[in-house]
């Protein structure tokens, strides 16, 4: 199928399906110990447990019993220590330590109820799964909850107690081989990389694991490098991992069934399951408020119908994350109806995956077609695709979606979704929200981030080496900010891969030099700049996070936003104009759309940093730019001034030190061709001989912060 299905009926289970429904009251005992609001709550299931009841599915379908794990099977893939304290947790034993247990851990709370959900949740998907397994019943739902994916073998994690698909999986190839299963194929189609269930089997070619996810470049959550498309299993289960890594939010249907046609069912066919186990997190459901993608309930029937022609139909629904409670039973709705054979349409001619799509389910192919020759054809040509969202999507909340709209709404709101074309003002319409007054400033200091003081309008207090978070934007500022600031120069000090002279100017008059994969769109002033020179600044260099769309798999440069008298970083400085510095802003933290087809580049038509801001950081040494505070670049220093100009770089913000410090964020070295370009800079640029700059480079690589 290509990108844009032409109207279809789907294919439909056989009449005579035994959908077996697995559903216990005693999994909504596990709640926040205080009661507080968490996303992860009871209600969950019981919205689902509603739904299913009020449209007359769960009488349709065959009741299971929940039933706990013993303990030997949940240590297939757990360590006894992880299972012991995960049973005990929910003891008296535990009553004063419980909540400072649960801290240690990323995402995670206990209270009396926990223990028992935890080994309710993995014994009913075993349940489910050997039932489905043995013949018994032609496919299943395990309503279950906590979610199982992020727990790996030692640690709990994201929601995550015990990975409840793991240990089915396990349990069926080990425990049961009287039931033929000799290969599973684990479909994770939660919003989140289902990193726990890969460390379990990523030497395992018994099992096809496939995750796709938001990566964001590795910064959405779980923010490991190992859900990036580079990762396809080691040893034996070589190509049997394999990751579809999106690059942003917004992806929907047809999204998600491009991958589908373009990897997952060719891989499938190849592969030839004996069983389907689907870690089923509806959380990239149109509305959900931590996933923020868009799938609606059709477009999960859709992609479930595309699987029953596999494995016999054998398939095992496990819940996992989803947190919109309307969507997230309309979702399940919609797939309990596959499964018992009942017809729908799905009709959607318009719809386009994004440009960012097609580039990574290449990326994913190109990886994996040594191991799945399938994948080695050419993708499609021609195919309409839309350009990546507007920053003004991104940065929307995705819980802004009520949270009261039926199948019906969902569906509707599909087209508006996900066949809308950005306009040139797309940026525009977002930054010129942000307006600066200059007397609003909210004050942050570079070592406690997380803790930042807001202080009145008419008092902004900045301790030393403080940053200055601009908590609005710049006032009464048009398109006329090119004119004035195309005649204000400043010093742009680079780090990075812009020392290399080649590579800077890629970022001024476009195009791409040597290593780098995707070409930039430039500035809208191509003149050179008007000088160069080099010094070093006390600050820390780093690299950090696990890919990029430039150049790979591996960190990029970042400096330390604290001045450090004991480093020593290279910087080349370019003289260019304050205009110039503005859309390297922009293109550093990819803010300028290209539209594809008609060749026109979108610039954001608001500066983010203006006259003003330069003088505020004379005296304030740094801005927060909080518009874009997720972005990688967010964080502009003032390094001190030359020739009476100013000299700006830009860098990740401090709170981002913090999250490689506590490593949220990976901190990697960089790839070949990125470090190749920092050499070439370097070295030509007369600081450091070929061997001098390697070794500066390793060696920032591979200190710990």
């Amino acid at each position: 199928m290509a990108a844009a299905p032409a109207p279809l009926a789907a294919a439909a289970a056989p009449r005579a399906a035994r959908v077996g429904l697995l559903y216990d009251e005693r999994m909504c005992a596990h709640a926040t110990p205080d009661g507080e609001e968490h996303p992860e709550n009871p209600e969950r299931l019981r919205a689902i447990w509603r739904k299913l009841n009020a449209e007359g599915v769960a009488s349709r379908c065959v009741a299971l019993k929940a039933k706990e794990a013993e303990d030997k099977y949940v240590a297939s893939v757990h360590s006894q220590k992880h299972v012991k304290l995960m049973k005990e947790i929910s003891s008296k034993k535990y009553d004063s330590s419980r909540n400072k247990i649960a801290r240690k851990y990323n995402s995670i709370y206990f209270n009396k109820g926990s223990s028992e959900s935890a080994v309710l949740a993995a014994g009913s998907v075993i349940e489910v799964a050997e039932k489905v397994a043995a013949g018994e019943l032609s496919s299943g739902i395990a309503l279950v909850r906590p979610p199982g994916h992020h727990a790996e073998h030692d640690e709990a994690m994201g929601f995550c107690l015990f990975n409840n698909v793991a240990v089915a999986a396990n349990y069926l190839l080990n425990e049961r081989p009287d039931l033929g299963i000799k290969k599973i194929l684990i479909v994770d189609w939660d919003v989140h990389h289902g990193n726990g269930t890969q460390k379990m089997f990523y030497d395992d070619p018994r099992v096809l694991f496939f995750s796709v996810h938001r990566f964001d470049y590795g910064s959405f959550y779980p923010a490991e490098g190992d859900a990036s498309h580079c990762f396809i299993g080691e040893e034996a289960g070589k190509g049997y991992n394999i990751n579809v890594p999106w690059e942003h939010g917004k992806c929907g249907d047809a999204d998600y069934i491009a991958a589908w046609d373009h990897v997952l069912l060719p891989v499938t066919e190849a592969f030839d399951p004996d069983i389907i186990l689907v870690s089923a997190g509806f959380d990239a459901a149109l509305g959900d408020p931590l996933g923020g993608c868009c799938i609606t309930p059709n477009g999960y029937a859709l992609l479930l119908t595309k699987l029953l022609g596999f494995a016999k139909g054998r398939i095992v629904m496990a819940l996992e994350g989803g947190y919109n409670l309307r969507s997230i039973a309309n979702s399940v709705f919609a797939c309990a109806k596959v499964l018992l054979g009942d017809k729908f349409t799905f009709s959607s001619p318009e719809m386009q995956p994004f440009e960012s799509t097609w580039r990574v389910i290449q990326a994913v192919r190109n990886e994996l077609k040594t191991y799945w020759p399938v994948l080695s054809s050419k993708l499609p040509e021609n195919v309409s695709l839309r350009i990546k969202p507007s920053a003004s999507e991104l940065y929307a909340s995705s819980d802004s979606e009520p949270d009261t709209e039926d199948v019906d709404e969902l569906s509707g709101a599909f087209s508006s979704v996900n066949v809308i074309q950005f306009a040139d003002d797309a940026i525009s319409e977002h930054l010129s929200k942000m307006k600066l007054d200059e007397d609003n400033l909210a004050v942050k200091t570079a070592s406690s981030c997380s803790t930042a003081e807001h202080h009145p309008p008419d008092t902004v207090a900045v301790e030393k080496d403080a940053s200055v978070v601009l908590s609005k934007r710049i006032s009464d500022l048009s398109l006329a900010w090119r004119s004035d600031l195309s005649r204000t120069h400043v010093w742009y000090a680079s780090f990075g891969s812009n020392m290399w002279k080649p590579r800077f100017l890629c970022y001024i008059q476009g195009g791409k030099a040597e290593g780098m994969s995707i070409p930039c769109c430039g500035s809208r002033d191509t003149s050179s700049p008007r000088g160069t020179m080099w010094k070093t600044v006390p600050h820390r260099l780093l690299f950090g996070r696990s890919s990029t769309p430039c150049w790979g798999t591996g960190g990029v440069a970042f400096l330390n936003p604290e001045i450090n008298y004991n480093e020593k970083s290279y910087v080349c400085m370019y003289k260019i104009t304050l205009e110039q510095f503005n859309d390297i802003l922009f293109q550093e933290n990819r803010l300028v759309l290209e539209d594809g087809k008609d060749g026109n580049v979108v610039y954001p038509d608001s500066p983010l940093i203006g006259s003003s801001e330069v003088e505020f950081m004379s005296s304030k040494k740094a801005i927060h730019l909080e518009p874009i505070k997720d972005s990688w670049y967010s964080n502009v220093l003032y390094l001190g001034d030359e020739d009476g100009l100013p000299i700006l770089t830009m860098t990740c913000p401090s709170s981002d030190i913090e999250r490689y410090k506590s490593g949220e964020l990976p901190l990697a070295p960089p790839s070949k061709t990125y470090a190749t370009t920092l050499i070439k800079g370097l070295v030509e640029g007369e600081q450091l001989d070929a061997d001098g700059a390697a070794n500066y480079i390793n060696a920032a690589a591979a200190r710990g912060l």
